[in-house]
């Protein structure tokens, strides 16, 4: 893709409106040194030296939406604690709309606390409630839906497996954009793969679309096996992200492969949440599917060469737009 082209797409970025419907937590960063092993376990002493706090989960595709350009509204769940509150803060901080955030005083805000150490993760440290939510958040939940989904040229569904979605509420979610012409983009896990059928975009990784296929896999076989999901799904398109492998995108027109555009790997964490929100803005910003992916590649490639959770940036993915245009 050439300078010119890549600013015609991005340059209307800022003038699109995204819903996000996630699952929010926070990540949490411990930075430091380890240079000897604790006397108690043969385990690493890490010294601290710096800490921090992002938006994860559905929070760190809202993220790179705003780092894009983007207006975002969240809707998702944290607990009635401290943790709650930095989030909500931390959207504020950022120009992100957190009115569609309920607060549920039965369970903790979900958080995920990575210690690294030289650049490495050395251990991460999970604190959540998996259980779903009670009948009457989400009523709530779906209430709120249903009244401001017009409002906005898309909606992302990010389901992490922590406890917010059930098939009820996403068919809720999916009846009621397509109502509405408003197209839904969706990345999965694998425990209600069954309920994401009839939207734009269904993103699963390759684990997650082998858990998809009801049939085993084989490598010759993997058009046939996507162009079959795909119909069966009733999704105009599938997207199934592949690693060192690229990103593989079925559509009407069969399987188109886009090889990986990383320059080197240091984090592959995050990576995921760039693809789909780049796709996503470029897909409503008049790129075909083909360019969107291209652009959703060179983000999760940028990505990947940072440490810990980064969210893509124009300049960051016009940079290494750049740079491969010019290698």
């Amino acid at each position: 893709m050439d300078q010119k082209r890549f600013e015609q797409i991005t340059s209307q970025y800022s003038e699109k409106s995204i819903l996000v419907i996630g699952d929010l937590m926070i990540d949490a960063y411990l930075w430091g040194i380890a240079e000897r092993i604790s006397p108690e376990a043969p385990v690493p002493i890490v010294h601290i030296q710096e800490t921090n706090e992002n938006p994860g989960g559905a929070g760190n595709v809202v993220a790179n939406l705003r780092k894009l350009g983007a207006q975002v509204t969240i809707i998702g769940v944290v607990g009635d604690d401290n943790h709650g509150k930095k989030l909500v803060n931390l959207f504020d901080q950022n120009g992100v709309d957190s009115s569609g955030i309920l607060k549920d005083n039965t369970r903790p805000t979900s958080v995920k606390t990575r210690v690294i150490a030289h650049g490495q993760q050395v251990v991460r440290i999970d604190q959540e409630s998996l259980e779903h939510y009670s009948i009457n958040l989400y009523e709530s939940l779906k209430t709120m839906t249903s009244e401001i989904v017009k409002n906005y040229d898309a909606v992302i569904i990010e389901d992490y497996n922590k406890g917010l979605f059930t098939p009820n509420f996403i068919q809720h979610i999916i009846t009621t954009c397509n109502a509405e012409n408003i197209p839904v983009y969706v990345d999965p896990k694998k425990q209600n793969i069954e309920a994401f059928s009839n939207v734009r975009l269904f993103k699963p990784n390759f684990p997650e679309f082998l858990n998809c296929i009801p049939e085993e896999f084989e490598e010759t076989r993997f058009q046939e096996l996507g162009m079959k999901l795909r119909d069966s799904m009733n999704v105009e398109l599938l997207m199934v992200t592949r690693g060192k492998d690229g990103i593989a995108l079925f559509s009407e027109e069969g399987l188109n492969t886009i090889p990986t555009k990383a320059r080197r790997v240091h984090d592959v964490s995050g990576a995921g949440d760039s693809v789909i929100s780049t796709f996503t803005l470029s897909d409503l910003s008049g790129a075909s599917a083909t360019e969107a992916v291209v652009l959703a590649n060179y983000a999760a490639g940028k990505v990947c060469e940072e440490v810990g959770v980064v969210p893509i940036s124009l300049e960051k993915l016009s940079e290494i737009l750049d740079y491969h245009n010019n290698s």
